[in-house]
């Protein structure tokens, strides 16, 4: 599962683009997503899920339970 951070920096980015085109339209939409993408940041918790599965045991490397 992604996380806000994920979503905010995915944000940053699009808005970063936006300022630096002088294509209106585009710059719009651009903002545009960027909104979309910070909504749905907003519920999520503040820390990224990594990619190892809930079950797996942090301290056993192996991955065996």
């Amino acid at each position: 599962m992604l996380g806000k951070t994920y979503f905010n920096k995915q944000a940053s980015i699009l808005l970063k683009f936006a300022k630096s085109t002088s294509n209106s339209q585009l710059s719009a939409k651009l903002v545009s997503k960027a909104a979309d993408l910070k909504a749905q940041a907003d519920p999520l918790p503040e820390k990224d899920v990594g990619l190892r599965a809930p079950d797996v045991d942090p301290d056993n490397e192996t991955g065996a339970t």
